[in-house]
C-alpha cells in the first residue's frame, strides 16, 4: 500500500481519524456500539473509539491478508488515550531482510515477554494511561534484539485492538524525545508538527525498545518483568545473510499468510520473586547447559548472589537462550548435511 509511495519525509501518516471515512480502508472488527468515530472534547477533534474486548474489538490494515503495507521508517506512533483499569492490544506484522515475516504483539495482557522465532509477547504493563500518549514503537530495535540476527525491512501489518481512544497513527523517520522519564537515549526529534496533539492537551511522548524494558525491570527489582528466551534461531541467522529464503523445508501460517520456517516452540522463561529462574521442561535435551537439578519435570537453575553488580533476570535469560539455540543450530546443520 506504501512501498510505491515516497517514505523520505521526516513521518509518513497511516491513520487520520479526520475526514469523511477514516476507516475505509482498514478491516474492522466489532459492532458500531463498540468501534466507532466520535468528536472529542478535550483534543478538539474526531478520535476513533474501541472498546471491549482486544479480541472482538479491532481494527485491522490492510483489510486483506495478502496485501502489505511496506513502511520502511524506523519509529512507529499509536496516539492513544488508554483509560484505567483496562487492557489495550496492537498486533505488528514485519518483514525482515531475509522476507520472514514474524509477529510482535503488544499488550497490558502480558506479564512477562515471551519469545518464538517467529513471534514476541511483549508486555505493556509500563504504558501511560489516562493521558494522551504518543506510544513510539522502535521496530529495528524490536526485530534485531528479540530475534537474533534478523534485520528489519519493513512494517506490513497493523492491528490495533480495544481500549483505547485513536486519533492518529504514522511512521516517523527519527527517534522523538521521551517525556516519561527525560531520558534522552540517542538523538531525537520532536513529533512533526502536522501529527502533533494541540499544546493544551496533556499529553506524553513514549518511546519503547528492549533498553525500556530493562530499565523498566531494574526499576521494579526484576519482579514485574520476567525473563524470556531470545531467539537465537538458524532462521535468523540466514535472514542476516539472505534477502530471498526459498528452499526453506518447513513453512506454516503466520499473521494469515505463509510463511518458511518451523511453527513457533512456545517455550519461554519466567522469574520467580526469590530470584530463581526456571526453564520448562520442553529444552531438557540442552543438560549441557545446565545445572543437574530436577524438581517434579522442571530444571531449576539457582541465580547466585544477589548484590547490584549480580546480571538481571532478563540478560540471564538472554545467555541461556543463546547457549540453547547454538547447540539447536548444531542439530539442524548435521540433519541438512544427511
Amino acid at each position: 500500500m506504501f512501498k510505491n509511495e515516497y517514505q523520505g519525509g521526516p513521518f509518513v501518516e497511516i491513520f487520520s481519524a479526520q475526514g469523511k471515512n477514516p476507516g475505509a480502508k482498514w478491516k474492522i472488527f466489532g459492532s458500531p456500539s463498540v468501534v466507532e468515530k466520535e468528536f472529542d472534547k478535550e483534543v478538539k477533534g474526531f478520535v476513533f473509539v474501541l472498546e471491549g474486548s482486544s479480541q472482538t474489538s479491532k481494527m485491522q490494515l490492510p483489510k486483506e491478508t495478502r496485501q502489505t503495507l511496506g513502511l520502511i521508517q524506523q519509529f512507529l506512533v499509536l496516539q492513544i488515550y488508554v483509560p484505567l483499569g483496562q487492557d489495550f492490544s496492537t498486533e505488528l506484522l514485519i518483514t525482515d531482510l531475509g522476507n520472514i515475516k514474524r509477529r510482535l504483539y503488544l499488550s497490558t495482557i502480558h506479564k512477562e515477554l515471551s519469545v518464538t522465532p517467529l513471534h514476541a509477547k511483549i508486555p505493556l504493563f509500563m504504558i501511560k494511561r489516562k493521558i494522551w500518549c504518543n506510544l513510539c514503537i522502535d521496530l529495528v530495535a524490536f526485530t534485531s534484539e528479540i530475534f537474533k540476527g534478523a534485520v528489519f525491512q519493513s512494517l506490513d501489518g497493523i492491528i490495533v485492538s480495544a481500549n483505547c481512544k485513536l486519533r492518529k497513527i504514522f511512521t516517523l523517520k527519527s527517534k522523538p524525545l521521551d517525556t516519561t522519564d527525560g531520558d534522552a537515549d540517542g538523538a531525537t526529534d520532536t513529533i512533526p508538527r502536522a501529527c502533533q496533539l494541540n499544546s493544551d492537551v496533556p499529553q506524553f511522548t513514549q518511546v519503547l525498545n528492549m533498553n525500556k524494558l530493562r530499565s523498566t525491570e531494574q526499576k521494579h527489582g526484576g519482579h514485574l518483568l520476567t525473563a524470556p528466551e531470545l531467539v537465537d534461531h538458524p532462521i535468523n541467522r540466514r535472514s542476516a545473510t539472505t534477502r530471498n529464503s526459498k528452499n526453506q523445508d518447513v513453512s506454516h501460517i503466520a499473521f494469515g499468510s505463509k510463511v518458511f520456517g518451523p511453527p513457533p516452540s512456545g517455550r519461554k522463561f519466567s522469574t520467580k520473586a526469590s530470584g530463581e529462574v526456571i526453564k520448562s521442561a520442553s529444552s531438557r535435551t540442552h543438560r549441557s547447559c545446565q545445572m543437574p537439578t530436577v524438581e517434579k519435570g522442571r530444571e531449576t537453575i539457582q541465580v547466585s548472589g544477589t548484590s547490584k553488580q549480580s546480571p538481571s533476570p532478563l540478560d540471564m535469560a538472554v545467555d541461556q537462550g543463546n547457549k540453547e539455540n547454538i547447540h539447536h543450530t548444531s542439530q539442524v546443520s548435521l540433519e541438512k548435511g544427511r
